[in-house]
């Protein structure tokens, strides 16, 4: 045998007892080769560990190098991938986040084991392909049983079984026992489940997460002989859409645990782009909590995800201009149409009979358009337009035979081919193509007369679809290339694909973070249409996903933080923004207020009402009177052009406060937490923010403001997000992060970094435990700094700011570290990781949504 053959019989065997133990077995036999094996396996121990994506782990026992030739599964998955054309650097990124993953699973060798474990995708994002490689892996080192919990619906169950079936039992012939297939859930076999673990061959159930499903699967594992079998066969359960059904449900959670408690050797992975659920779980009961570890999946290259759809709100720590506004691609239909796209208060829904509106019409011709468009360039794949207006069937059926007219009314237009006709489609080209420009994935512009001699087939191809559990025809990719609008609600809302989408006409209502993230089909990869895609739904639907691509964000960071820290599941809770009007999830289990500080902090107003004068009003006021009683109790300096006024007593800071008036989309400046947290650190054993800096920063506005006392500068420019949002303005960044140091005396010198400033500022002797308060006086007109053409001009992602009176922003800079004796309870959720005798939880019921395939 060569030397790489010998490597793989020594890793194979260290993989399963231990590095030590195969050196010493090798030491026998080749003494000259032992060192230098264990030597190796070390180090690839190291890499797979270095290699993957962030985690919070628990407990990790160092076992798993990687795979070796010698494997079966992995090496074939491999080539498949490598036949499929996909590039090096995305077959070698699921290489290493899944050897990261089994990398904390326990080692094979164990007597007994229970692991959870949680990892987090992004939705749309290759999650199947991440677990399909843990499968091969986990398979490679002897799992004797791999059980595919996926989702609740029949169409994913199908998806998955078809996937795993290519990528798995497809490519080793003859080496797998599966137990269901494309057709059919999981029945009760003939044979035993001791005789099938028995085997050599891994067995592969992909079931659906149904009670009647679950039943017959414990009903096949949990007798006398099945039972005894188990004791030594390792067990994989991958829970897909893991938030979903299997947890705090009155049927399915405890089916689930039920089939984990029959499995003394356990590994349980639960997958999802949306965890709060999960998070959520009570951490001390016998549940799905994931004390083992938590994985974060990364990023793909070419992933559009909602930030870069919507933009977010910058993150404590982040430098100025970090968060992305996000593409020119959200359409915002208006709340008068919502009435006329699906029924609202007490109407039925069998009575519902949609309208054609605007939005429904430029966004359907956008679809062909964009379509035609990918034609142009020599993409003739599957193209997908998702209708989701609402949750009922009758809602589904209404719009048929008016999308069906407006295709025949398309189709006339295109067939008469004459001037006006042609008109409208040439406006819409030439208004929307622009919004994205295709120079930023490095494609060259297309022309309308480009896109027009395919436009005609493109509508005379379309399909419209109605997909639900109710619909005989359904949405199918597998017959060729597909040009379809998709109508439809829960069968489209999670995990199953919508091959193409382009386009989508979304203003269903929803309540809850996972819900809506949940419903973004549009998530995924557009790669060679990265420009065409757009999406129209309402103003308040795109603000709230907006702080949805805030959270995600933050969680991640909180997710890594914690693993640079190595803390564990169980001994730090992930924390979870809340926000004014959505619920985080449904299933808020063991979820109760976290505990936050504003220590370090830097906060910022950026929502204001601009065309409500009395609201502008009372906060100049505020503001006044805040300068009259700075001026009478401080002392006045300048720093440039700015005013200083120092040793401002601390009711003064906490008066202004309470009297001036938040957006309340920016929940972290709620005056009564702030004043709460300022109070608790005036009363502390080390009391600090007993004296604020209070600064009004001068602008280069034309206006001059009079903030009374003789304090008067030029006003500030902060011109609005061109969002649509009616009434409501978002300038996305009030401060620059140098103001945070607006009142230190020591030399800025070189410190230009959120984190150095920071550092700065805790340096000067004279403000460590002082708080700054930071006034912006805000131009009224704020017109952009780069003017469009006009107010209206979609190539610009500013406008004028508009407000009908002096806008005052506020900035807060607090000091020090983050302490948590003095911490608030504030914007965040997380479970409590404390009462280990906690009571059981009352379950919420959740019924299944259908029945069991047969």
């Amino acid at each position: 045998m060569s030397d790489p053959e010998l490597y793989a019989v020594f890793a194979e065997f260290a993989r399963t007892h231990g590095a030590a133990a195969a050196a010493d077995r090798f030491k026998r036999s080749l003494p000259e080769l032992a060192e230098t094996f264990r030597k190796q396996f070390e180090d690839d121990l190291v890499r797979v560990q270095a290699g993957g994506p962030p985690v919070i782990a628990a407990g990790r026992n160092a076992w798993y190098s990687g795979p070796t030739d010698a494997d079966l599964h992995w090496p074939a998955l491999r080539r498949e991938f490598e036949r499929q054309n996909w590039p090096a650097d995305r077959i070698d990124s699921v290489d290493r986040a899944s050897s990261t993953v089994v990398a904390h699973t326990p080692r094979p060798d164990l007597t007994t084991w229970d692991a959870k474990g949680l990892v987090v995708g992004y939705v749309q994002s290759g999650k199947t392909t991440n677990f399909t490689g843990v499968i091969a892996k986990l398979a490679d080192v002897k799992y004797k049983m791999i059980i595919v919990l996926s989702g609740i619906h029949n169409g994913l169950r199908r998806q998955t079984q078809v996937r795993l079936d290519e990528l798995l039992k497809n490519l080793t012939a003859d080496q797998w026992f599966t137990m269901t297939d494309e057709s059919t859930d999981f029945v009760v076999p003939t044979h035993h489940a001791s005789a099938l673990l028995s085997s050599s061959k891994p067995v592969l159930i992909v079931a659906k997460k149904n009670a009647a499903v679950l039943k017959r699967v414990v009903r096949w594992l949990d007798t006398q002989n099945s039972r005894e079998a188990l004791k030594a066969a390792p067990v994989l359960v991958i829970d897909d859409e893991a938030d979903q059904a299997s947890v705090a449900t009155a049927q399915i959670n405890p089916l689930i645990r039920r089939i984990l408690k029959l499995m003394p050797k356990c590994t349980y992975i639960g997958y999802t782009a949306t965890p709060f659920a999960n998070v959520f779980i009570a951490p001390n009961q016998d549940d799905l909590y994931p004390k083992s570890f938590i994985l974060n999946l990364p990023r793909p290259e070419g992933y559009f995800g909602p930030e870069m759809i919507f933009g977010r709100d910058e993150v404590e720590g982040e430098g100025e201009g970090a968060a992305p506004d996000g593409y020119d691609m959200v359409r915002i239909v208006s709340e008068d149409e919502v009435p006329m796209l699906r029924p609202v208060g007490k109407m039925p829904a069998a009575e519902f009979e949609p309208e054609m509106t605007e939005s429904v019409v430029d966004s359907v011709r956008w679809f062909w358009l964009a379509t035609a468009a990918r034609r142009a360039r020599g993409d003739f794949g599957h193209s997908t337009m998702l209708i989701h207006t609402s949750v009922k069937i009758d809602v589904h059926e209404s719009f048929k035979d008016p999308l069906l007219g407006l295709r025949r009314q398309a189709l006339r237009q295109l067939a008469r081919g004459d001037h006006t006709d042609i008109a409208d489609w040439r406006k819409l080209w030439e208004q929307e193509y622009v919004r994205v420009p295709s120079t930023d994935w490095g494609r060259e512009a297309l022309t309308f007369d480009d896109v027009l001699r395919y436009l005609r087939a493109v509508v005379d191809e379309t399909a419209v679809v109605l997909d639900n559990y109710r619909s005989q025809d359904r949405l199918d990719y597998s017959q060729g290339p597909v040009v379809a609008i998709a109508v439809g609600g829960n069968t489209l809302s999670r995990g199953l694909t919508l091959e193409g989408l382009v386009v989508s006409l979304f203003v269903r209502g929803a309540t809850a973070y996972d819900t809506l993230l949940q419903m973004g089909r549009w998530f995924g990869y557009r790669t060679g249409y990265e420009e065409l895609p757009r999406i129209w739904m309402t103003s308040s639907l795109a603000a709230a996903f907006r702080h949805l691509a805030t959270v995600e964000h933050e969680m991640r960071d909180d997710i890594d933080r914690y693993q640079r820290q190595d803390l564990t599941p169980t001994e730090v809770a992930v924390r979870i923004r809340t926000h004014p009007s959505l619920r985080i999830t449904a299933k808020m289990g063991a979820a109760q207020p976290a505990e936050v500080s504003y220590a370090g902090s830097r906060l910022q107003t950026r929502y204001f009402y601009t065309e409500d004068a009395d609201w502008l009003g009372a906060n100049f006021e505020a503001t006044r009177a805040l300068i009259q009683e700075s001026v009478r109790h401080g002392t006045q300096d300048r720093k440039g052009q700015a005013v200083v006024l120092r040793d401002v007593p601390a009711p003064v800071v906490q008066r202004f406060l309470s009297n001036y008036r938040v957006h309340p989309d920016s929940p972290d400046m709620d005056a009564a937490l702030l004043n709460k947290y300022i109070d608790r650190q005036l009363e502390s054993d080390s009391p600090s923010l007993s004296r604020w800096s209070v600064c009004v920063v001068p602008g280069t506005g034309q206006t001059m403001v009079d903030l009374g006392s003789g304090v008067q500068v030029a006003s500030v420019i902060r011109s609005r997000l061109n969002d649509e949002e009616p009434g409501r303005a978002d300038i996305k960044t009030l401060m620059s992060r140098q103001d945070r140091v607006l009142d230190v005396s020591i030399p800025v010198g070189d410190a230009k970094t959120e984190a150095q400033l920071k550092d700065l500022r805790d340096a000067d002797p004279g403000l460590r435990d002082r708080g700054l308060l930071v006034i912006y006086p805000i131009d009224a007109r704020s017109d952009p700094v780069q003017k469009p053409t006009s107010e209206s001009d979609p190539r610009s992602p500013r406008r004028p700011l508009a407000a009908v009176g002096t806008v005052i922003g506020v900035g807060l800079v607090f000091p020090g570290q983050p302490a948590e004796k003095n911490s608030v309870t504030a914007t965040h959720l997380a479970v409590d990781l404390t009462d280990v005798e906690k009571d059981d939880l009352d379950e919420a019921i959740e019924t299944d949504t259908e029945s069991a395939e047969q």
